[in-house]
């Protein structure tokens, strides 16, 4: 392993994640926020532990009553005045559906003059969930979706037509009240109505696109499931406003300006990445090796979200796929390498933020008698890159806006 480039993409990644934490930009985005009447704040997502905690330190922030709903593992000390809750995440549990009943039931008599704070983060569309079929159906649903390789906005134009809170209507219920949300995104685009599925926020999908990404996917629905599929959500809700705080563009920002400091010339790629992970492995991996030569110091970026199409039974997530899918272009070149991580510090079902992978790692693979390629096909790259110590491990960070890919190339070593 290359121990200076392991320790220079390690310090990259966790400056980044560190800039794009979302306390500075909770409190900018409610300096002026002045709630008439009861002020009741509810968050939801992988960093609403965080978010509520920026936004509690507000001296004008004094709610009647709040709960934060998260990610297990994500609740740090308590919040005055909050409770908080853990759920499941990528697919809904029984908590989550407890969780989501208890703000329901919390905001099931607001009147005008009323304020819901809502503070919004990825993760939301698992965590706040009260779903118009079985519990059993919609996690059969999502898990369909995910194997299938469905991008996050395919997969909440379904989820917000089998939900009751999705797509506006969280809004609706809370309605005379007057419903403002903090967002911090993790989609790229930054569409307000598909961050956590935008229970706050008009629709702007139809009727017709979740019927088309339900026949794409082949989905198996019953008759009432592509009934619900046919109903359109709101399109206004004139007691809601949202405001987005955090993109992926800041983390790819903070992540050039790390990479400057460590004497890399950076070069962004992309903020809106989105293919298959292996692919975009593959290709970070044929940059590497296309620079290797150069005699510069490069640092080639890409912020996004990839997707995994489940082919075997391994575990892992999104970025470890994509690091060890590049390990086999990286293979026997001493100066280069590549790192991915997701913002949250959770990739997939792991305890590992993402994976790192350089020159070295097929050779170390082997060494351990370990198929790469078998690895890589049953989808179990955690495996494989924990073996090699490879394995990038955050816990969880307090932000999420989707995931930064890094290529380095320390020239200065030909």
């Amino acid at each position: 392993m290359n121990q200076k480039l392991r320790r220079d993409a390690e310090t990259i990644a966790r400056a980044a994640i560190e800039a794009v934490k979302p306390d500075t930009a909770v409190r900018e985005a409610l300096r002026d926020f002045a709630p008439a009447g009861r002020l009741y704040l509810f968050a939801v997502g992988k960093a609403a532990w965080q978010m509520a905690k920026a936004a509690l330190e507000l001296p004008g922030i004094r709610p009647e009553g709040g709960i934060v709903l998260t990610k297990y593992g994500h609740v740090g000390h308590p919040l005055r005045g909050i409770t908080s809750l853990e759920a499941g995440h990528p697919v809904p549990d029984d908590n989550s559906y407890a969780g989501t009943q208890a703000i329901l039931d919390m905001s099931a008599d607001l009147q005008e003059g009323d304020t819901v704070l809502l503070l919004l983060s990825g993760g939301g569309s698992a965590l706040f969930e009260k779903p118009r079929v079985t519990p059993d159906r919609m996690e059969q649903i999502t898990k369909l979706l995910l194997a299938s390789g469905a991008d996050i906005t395919e997969i909440n134009t379904i989820r917000k037509r089998l939900s009751l809170v999705k797509g506006g209507q969280f809004a609706a219920w809370c309605a005379p009240a007057r419903v403002y949300t903090v967002v911090l995104s993790d989609i790229l685009g930054d569409p307000l109505d598909m961050i956590a599925g935008g229970p706050t926020v008009p629709d702007s999908t139809t009727a017709q696109q979740a019927l088309s990404i339900a026949e794409k996917y082949q989905l198996p629905l019953t008759a009432e499931e592509r009934l619900l599929l046919s109903a359109e959500l709101p399109k206004s809700l004139p007691n809601a406003q949202a405001q987005i705080i955090g993109i992926v563009r800041q983390l790819c920002g903070a992540a050039m300006s790390a990479c400057a400091s460590l004497g890399y010339e950076p070069v962004l790629l992309t903020d809106r990445l989105s293919c298959e992970a292996r692919e975009a492995g593959r290709f970070l991996g044929a940059i590497a090796g296309s620079h290797a030569a150069d005699g510069k110091r490069l640092a080639f970026l890409a912020g996004g979200e990839t997707v995994v199409h489940l082919r075997g039974s391994g575990l892992g997530g999104r970025n470890q796929e994509l690091a060890l899918a590049a390990a086999k272009e990286l293979a026997g070149i001493p100066n280069v390498a590549v790192l991915s991580v997701g913002s949250d510090g959770t990739d997939g079902p792991t305890d590992a933020a993402g994976g790192y992978a350089d020159g070295d790692t097929c050779g170390e693979l082997e060494g351990l008698g370990i198929d790469y390629e078998a690895y890589l096909n049953n989808n179990d790259a955690y495996h494989a890159l924990q073996a090699v110590h490879n394995l990038i491990i955050t816990g969880p960070t307090g932000t999420n806006v989707n995931d930064l890919s890094l290529v380095l190339i320390d020239g200065s070593t030909n």
